[in-house]
């Protein structure tokens, strides 16, 4: 009989993923840093977006100790996580036409700027809706899904098309449709899911290459600094001040 644990194997399971994203996905990684990167140096704005559980990796890379200052978060109100109650009000609102093209005309995205899509399905209506006016205005996308869900659900919006069908590239998490890991004869779901430990180290590798891209052309990274170690915050007011212009979180 194993000794592995629950928790072993589904630790086991998460480094798994992550060793195949690294393989798998090294390409694309390099290919989104460098776009970001691009945008950077060319005067252009980041943004990143992802609703329900897929915005926790996106808030990961904003405002955050070692990534870039001018990576800003995109928010739908109510679509951001668990804080909306009922907590099913946010998996409806993923589902409603023409709310991605409301947020995006009221936020201050334009032409030449990036945004980053964090959606593990890829299916509803507000990250397909997003990318495909994201682009129409101009902007790159990077999508960060699970493709799989293309090929084993059905899309939920109109046009029948998912994510990464809109996307200047494409980010595959691997995340096996239903996202959940483990399964024990005495537990009657799949538990133990490992999008967000996945999905979060894949934009941290993209946010680093794109850190490093800058650093071989010269062009000193905009870096945020942890504001508990001595001298943090005095760093990340000068950089505040200095991308003034492409910082939105501090308004």
């Amino acid at each position: 009989m194993s000794d592995r644990t629950p928790a072993d194997r589904f630790l086991d399971a998460a480094i798994d993923l992550l060793r195949r994203v690294r393989d798998e996905e090294a390409d694309s990684v390099a290919a989104a840093g460098t776009l970001l990167a691009d945008t950077v140096a060319d005067g252009g704005r980041l943004f990143a977006f992802g609703s329900g559980h897929s915005s926790l990796a996106a808030q990961d890379i904003v405002y955050r100790a070692g990534g870039l200052a001018l990576m800003n978060l995109l928010a739908v109100p109510g679509a951001v996580g668990v804080d909306v109650m009922p907590a099913t009000l946010g998996s409806a609102l993923e589902r409603v036409d023409g709310l991605a093209s409301a947020v995006l005309d009221a936020s201050p995205a334009r032409e030449g700027d990036a945004l980053v899509i964090v959606s593990l399905s890829g299916r509803n209506a507000l990250p397909v809706e997003m990318a495909v006016n994201a682009r129409a205005l101009g902007m790159k996308v990077i999508g960060v899904t699970s493709v799989a869900y293309a090929a084993e659900t059905t899309s939920r919006h109109v046009s029948g098309t998912y994510l990464k069908d809109h996307c200047d590239l494409v980010l595959d998490s691997k995340i096996a449709v239903g996202d959940a890991e483990l399964t024990l004869d005495n537990v009657p779901a799949p538990f133990a899911p490992a999008s967000t430990v996945v999905t979060t180290a894949l934009l941290q590798a993209v946010v680093a290459h794109a850190a490093a891209t800058l650093a071989d052309r010269g062009v000193e990274p905009p870096l945020l600094r942890s504001g508990n170690v001595d001298g943090g915050h005095d760093w990340n007011g000068r950089v505040m001040d200095r991308y003034a212009d492409r910082i939105f979180y501090r308004r």
